[in-house]
């Protein structure tokens, strides 16, 4: 099994010690698909599905941040007709997703590069960013055209150009943190990876240092609000020590 037993001592949600910041690798629609004799553009398309019903389910169970890895910058590689659907996709989730929150109060941010991103996803991602950028409840962040690496890069890039000239005197963490897609965001609390993965594939390794992981056979598809109830609980029956030991 993905999931190391050994850590899931609670057997009951506690929903006073919901993690603050959740973070999702997506993985499996592919696999999905195949095993149902399915196009890989409809295993993502339900992918799609089940994101929908995570967010319902972090916005009621009172998580404030949940950021999802929807495409990758090495996602450029795949087959063009599958990065087609991908991009007709994710226009059709931005689309939808500011009326299908109607009601809840939910803030929608886009963190990657833009610069390769179609002109009208671009478009959207500004007007639904600007649309929710006043709503207090869940911060619902799509990774989109992301890669870890590349953000760290852009970050120092630019740490140094302040740094020359005069505007910072010191480098250090929180100097890097402030640069990064990611700033003003906390770290994760518990990252969440399904289909059996056990990797970061790239995804938020600065700010996944302390987080707690958790590894989850069900591809993404079939992960359910249940599934995710039983990776907090998981959580929830671990200790966060951050590096140090209580004595």
């Amino acid at each position: 099994m993905g999931e190391n037993m050994l850590f899931n001592k609670k057997k009951e949600l506690d929903i006073n010690s919901i993690p603050k910041h959740i973070a999702i690798i997506m993985d499996g629609n592919g696999r999905w698909a195949k095993k149902r004799g399915f196009t890989r553009s409809m295993g993502h398309r339900e992918g799609s599905r089940t994101l929908k019903k995570i967010v319902e389910a972090c916005y009621q169970l009172g998580v404030k941040y949940l950021t999802v890895y929807a495409f990758s910058t090495e996602n450029w590689s795949r087959p063009q007709e599958e990065v087609d659907e991908l991009m007709k996709l994710l226009l059709e989730y931005l689309r939808n997703a500011e009326k299908e929150l109607t009601g809840k109060k939910v803030r929608i941010r886009v963190i990657g590069e833009k610069k390769n991103l179609p002109d009208e996803i671009v478009k959207e991602i500004e007007r639904v960013e600007k649309n929710t950028e006043n709503i207090k409840g869940l911060d619902f962040i799509i990774a989109l055209n992301y890669g870890g690496r590349q953000e760290l890069v852009e970050a120092v890039s630019r740490l140094v150009e302040d740094f020359d000239a005069g505007l910072i005197t010191e480098i250090n963490e929180k100097a890097i943190s402030e640069r990064l897609y990611t700033n003003g965001i906390p770290n994760p609390d518990l990252l969440i990876r399904t289909s059996g993965e056990m990797r970061l594939s790239n995804f938020l390794i600065w700010q996944l240092s302390y987080s707690e992981f958790y590894f989850s056979d069900v591809l993404w598809p079939d992960f359910s609000e249940n599934h995710l109830k039983e990776a907090i609980i998981s959580y929830q029956g671990r200790q966060r020590r951050f590096g140090g030991v209580k004595c």
